[in-house]
């Protein structure tokens, strides 16, 4: 039994397509890009949030939706220098230490992080060390757990599943809690250019951007919040 004041856990069901990329059953949509998950989370989530050149001593990334962990991975790929960055990723669905390996096979470019990644994720951990960054998965739906959090990020990675499938995770609600929860001139990205989603964000209190998007998407969306 977890302990009192930890929520259960509640994996996802999951298909495979072409054994390689995960899909929730849940929400009928894949983890990452099937033209390329690696490309895409450092088209979208990377260089949406001017990453790394803006990594500095305390700086604060969060993220909602953890799901493989490759936006994690490639950020530790990239980060680089001695600073110590902060990360924290909201999760309803943690995937088993083996369906995350699983996937991590397809990014073989990633296998030392991974392997550092998953030693400590099959052990139970949910506060991730790495030697210049510390990662900590909170657990639970983000409705609660995200207006609970006492961080303010510089930058996030909303990464929810599509907004037609998960409306939940792009709520205006939820959208307000990124805002309040985000530093002066913190900035987000995503990968979706929904209008529904752009709104939110931009009555919330960000400056809205879209941008050309990855792969066959059009378009994706960043934004700064803006100085009141």
């Amino acid at each position: 039994m977890p302990p009192a004041d930890q929520t259960p856990e509640t994996p996802p069901e999951l298909d495979w397509r072409d054994d390689v990329i995960p899909v929730s059953r849940r929400f009928d949509d894949p983890y990452f890009s099937l033209a390329g998950g690696l490309e895409e989370t450092r088209h979208v989530f990377l260089a949406g949030n001017d990453l790394p050149a803006r990594l500095c001593e305390g700086f604060q990334v969060a993220e909602l939706g953890f799901g493989t962990g490759l936006n994690l991975l490639a950020l530790l790929a990239e980060h680089r220098g001695p600073a110590r960055v902060h990360y924290t990723s909201f999760e309803a669905f943690p995937l088993p230490a083996a369906e995350m390996e699983r996937a991590h096979r397809a990014f073989p470019e990633l296998d030392e992080i991974s392997q550092r990644l998953l030693g400590q994720w099959a052990n139970g951990a949910r506060e991730l060390k790495f030697p210049n960054l510390t990662a900590r998965i909170v657990v639970g739906d983000a409705r609660q757990t995200l207006p609970a959090w006492e961080g303010r990020a510089d930058a996030w990675f909303l990464d929810g599943f599509s907004p037609a499938k998960n409306p939940e995770l792009w709520s205006d609600d939820l959208m307000r809690a990124v805002a309040s929860h985000t530093a002066p001139g913190g900035t987000f990205a995503t990968y979706t250019a929904a209008g529904h989603v752009r709104r939110a964000l931009a009555d919330a209190g960000f400056e809205v951007s879209r941008r050309p998007g990855f792969g066959r998407k059009r378009h994706m969306t960043t934004g700064r919040l803006a100085n009141l």
